[in-house]
């Protein structure tokens, strides 16, 4: 399965006194890209929340390489980088589109609770879903093995 990276433009009021993105939008992209991902591979949040299965933010990590500025426009491509059925790893290479600079790469962890935050099972409960996100982590596997 092909995932389209997600494009984004940075806004002005993104920057701060020194004219580049503040170092929090980069983990508001995340998010803006994670839920294109979703609705990329069928499982849009809103249908899942619909199902009462949630996916907080377990862990982040950022590696910021270059500023992003007013205007630029940002591609984020995503992979899953480790899935186990409860918990999911999504690895994000943030470039500028103009330059493919690489701006950051960041990565989430997110597990998957029902309303009551009891971990849910996604190979019982979504089954679609778990096959989608495993084959996704055999593509990210097979490309990093290339590299």
């Amino acid at each position: 399965m092909v995932i389209i990276p997600f494009h984004r433009k940075v806004q002005y009021y993104e920057t701060d006194m020194m004219g580049i993105a503040h170092h929090a939008n980069y983990i508001h992209w995340m998010e803006e890209a994670r839920i294109d991902f979703m609705d990329q591979i069928g499982f849009p949040y809103s249908k899942m929340e619909a199902m009462n299965i949630f996916s907080p933010v377990k862990s982040l990590s950022c590696n910021y390489r270059k500023p992003c500025t007013f205007g630029d426009e940002l591609e984020i491509a995503l992979s899953v980088s480790a899935f186990n059925g409860v918990v999911m790893v999504i690895s994000y290479q943030m470039k500028n589109a103009r330059t493919g600079e690489t701006v950051c790469a960041t990565q989430s962890e997110h597990c998957f609770l029902d309303r009551d935050g009891h971990f849910v099972r996604l190979k019982k409960a979504l089954p679609l879903f778990c096959d989608k996100a495993e084959a996704l982590l055999a593509d990210h596997r097979e490309r990093n093995a290339d590299e």
